[in-house]
């Protein structure tokens, strides 16, 4: 425990004592699965404070070694490094017993030499910013190293890793930590999270989505809590589906969306639309949990969502309600009173029982969240619903993240644009404005816009045209590009780090019997490099939803003696989400063994085929070209070269011409002469030997884990 500290301390104190950001230990504890922990007013127990000071000593000496490389790079050779015994024990010293001062003296340290590489370098002052980048291609951008970003970041309390994709928020930010100016381009589902006046920033209210198995009480249960509201509210007003509603509770409000749960979450998801704070699960107390009750599970979860269980039904005479809550646990969803962090209320939606201490579980968890949002400024929203109004034409129900959307605003939403003629909330009543959280219906799109897009405010209406055309030309090329091959390419990122990479497996099947043996064979599959990782698993057709969650995970789909739904055919076909069918199981799994596989960077292997020595050197106006005479094998034209002078390799490079007296040849044999100019070298000397040699890419195979 902390120096003079009895029992649990808050994070901020903690914080204070290590001498770094509270922010770095909340983003540690949850990386290391304390999910309750978001507050820096939290308190921790000593093993929390172990985990905690255990991964700032790993951190801490990650940067040592990064310095005494650089040192030594940078380091004229004539001089080598001093160790002294000082700095020698001060490596060795123990996180905890180190000033706090020494992150900060680190932090110093490590920028000194890289004075000398930036001085060799052009400043970079502008960089265009379109979209998520990994570190090392931001840092690159930057005309920096990747340490140097990891090391900025970490100086704001944000732990990052080299091929960490980081969105735009972040980058805008770590930018002008640097002193580099962006310009930010707004397209396809990578959208700009800044807003004007954010210093307006207050508590926003809770969007909370309703989720579960079929029949477990879903519309039940959102009815009951909107006759609830309607109670407390004035009467008058006509209502009507705008697909969300808010709740009053005491002061507090709560946004619940009206919509078909799994799907639409998926959906906005796909899109890259995180609207949803919490999730409601909806699990009948009669079945337990569902086919449909896992899915929505893993859904939740892919989001990082936290989850709240509604145990439905409870008037139901010999219902068992503890053997709910076991089957729960089989999904890590462990119940607060057996010292788990998962809110479980026991409800009956037809007979409204429990529903206010459910809207209370709510508001407890919104609170822990401390979910806040900037209420000045141009104003941001999600789609989550939309259609084409007889009476109003294109309409779109949206969720307002931050600002504050107001009537006559322009704006443009993906592929569309326009300016808001009118809003309405779900009675049917006229609004001016919406802030944060608030769901309306708005009035005035130029087309029927797509649920998970974003609708951002602009000056006027040539603007919002114009973001609207980059936004199509954008994801018209994403979608010819498709999705698998961002799979590959952080696939390939993780490897090259030399970090373990999952492929993210859904699997659907004709039985519950076959599917499970499936995932039990799937789960076995342990390689060094890359693994399985199966994060949903159901009985029946593969459908849309699946999909959906593909694209949110970046995984793919294998199928077991069932069929995909032509919705589903045709939307894995525009997003790139890899299908797999199978009818025989071990094809199955050799499949995924060849899909791994070739996840894998091949292996490059030089061959050497031919080489050829230096007999006269003749100068022209493009550069000296070698007279040689070929000893053995051949010397191609796509060969790459490597020069050796006195035994040692002076050069390497690519062959710029290739003849033959005045001929351009393709390759020269063994015993023939030949005129050779390499693309960047030419201080060719007589007697150089040239070796010839091109490089094969080699298949590799996965490594088991136990080898």
């Amino acid at each position: 425990m902390s120096k003079g500290k009895k029992g649990p301390i808050p994070i901020k104190e903690f914080a204070k004592e290590m001498g770094v950001d509270p922010k770095v230990i909340i983003t540690i504890l949850r990386n290391h699965g304390y999910r309750h922990v978001r507050s820096d007013t939290h308190r921790i127990n000593k093993e929390m404070e172990d985990i905690v000071r255990r991964e700032l000593n790993k951190q801490l000496q990650s940067i040592d070694i990064e310095l005494n490389v650089k040192k030594q790079i940078y380091q004229s050779p004539q001089k080598p490094p001093k160790k002294s015994r000082k700095d020698k024990e001060e490596r060795e010293m123990r996180f905890e017993e180190r000033e706090p001062k020494l992150v900060k003296k680190v932090s110093k340290s490590i920028t000194k030499p890289k004075k000398k590489v930036e001085e060799t370098k052009q400043k970079v002052e502008k960089i265009t910013i379109t979209g998520p980048m990994s570190v090392k291609d931001f840092a690159e951008a930057l005309g920096k190293t990747p340490e140097e970003v990891i090391q900025k970041a970490f100086e704001s309390g944000v732990l990052i890793t080299i091929n960490q994709i980081l969105d735009v928020d972040m980058m805008v930010g770590l930018a002008s930590e640097f002193g580099v100016e962006v310009e930010l381009s707004e397209t396809a589902e990578e959208i700009v999270e800044y807003q004007e006046g954010g210093e307006d920033v207050k508590p926003r209210p809770p969007v909370v989505t309703v989720m579960g198995h079929v029949d477990h009480g879903k519309t039940t249960l959102l009815d009951a809590i909107r006759k609830t509201n309607v109670a407390e509210r004035e009467a008058g007003g006509i209502t009507q589906h705008i697909g969300a509603y808010q709740v009053k509770r005491g002061e507090y409000t709560i946004t619940f969306i009206d919509t078909p749960g799994h799907e639409a979450f998926a959906t906005l998801r796909a899109r890259g639309a995180q609207v949803t704070d919490i999730v409601v699960l909806v699990v009948a107390a009669d079945d337990g949990v569902m086919p449909q009750t896992v899915e929505a599970i893993n859904h939740a979860r892919t989001a990082n969502v936290p989850i709240i269980v509604a145990i439905n039904k409870i008037d139901i005479p010999g219902v068992n309600v503890q053997k709910v809550k076991n089957q729960l646990m089989e999904y890590n969803l462990v119940p607060e009173e057996y010292g788990g962090d998962t809110i479980v209320v026991e409800i009956s939606a037809k007979k409204g029982i429990g529903i206010e201490d459910l809207l209370d579980a709510i508001i407890l968890k919104a609170e822990e969240l401390e979910l806040r949002a900037p209420y000045d400024g141009k104003a941001k929203a999600t789609v989550i619903e939309s259609k084409l109004d007889k009476g109003r034409g294109p309409v779109g129900t949206v969720i307002v993240r931050s600002g504050t959307l107001r009537v006559g605003d322009v704006f443009w939403c993906g592929p569309t644009y326009g300016k808001v003629r009118a809003m309405f909330d779900e009675n049917g009543r006229s609004l001016r404005e919406a802030t944060p959280s608030t769901p309306v219906l708005v009035v005035g799109f130029e087309d029927v816009p797509r649920a998970g897009d974003t609708l951002i405010v602009v000056e006027d209406i040539k603007e919002a045209r114009e973001k609207s055309r980059e936004y199509t030309e954008t994801l018209k090329y994403q979608i010819e590009q498709k999705q698998h091959i961002k799979i590959a390419r952080m696939i390939q990122e993780k490897l090259k780090a030399g970090e373990k990479m999952k492929l993210p497996v859904i699997v659907k099947g004709d039985t519950q019997g076959s599917v499970e043996a499936i995932v039990e064979a799937l789960s076995k599959m342990k390689f060094k490099e890359i693994e399985p990782e199966v994060i949903h698993y159901a009985v029946g057709n593969i459908n849309p939803t699946d999909v959906e969650l593909a694209i949110a995970s970046d995984g793919i789909i294998i199928g077991f003696n069932t069929k995909v739904d032509s919705a589903a055919r045709e939307l894995a076909e525009r997003r790139g989400v890899p299908i797999r069918m199978h009818r025989i199981i071990y094809q199955l799994l050799d499949d995924v063994k060849r899909i791994l596989s070739g996840k894998l960077e091949p292996e490059i292997v030089e061959k050497k085929i031919g080489e050829a020595e230096v007999r006269a050197v003749f100068s022209t106006s493009v550069g000296n070209v070698a007279g040689c005479y070929v000893l053995s094998g051949v010397i191609a034209r796509n060969a790459k070269i490597k020069v050796r002078r006195d035994g040692e390799i002076v050069a390497e490079d690519r062959i710029a011409s290739l003849k033959r007296y005045k001929d351009d040849v393709k390759e020269v044999q063994s015993g023939y002469e030949c005129g050779l100019r390499l693309e960047n070298f030419s201080k060719f000397k007589v007697g150089d030997i040239l070796e010839a040699y091109i490089e094969e890419k080699i298949h590799r195979e996965l490594t088991p884990e136990n080898q």
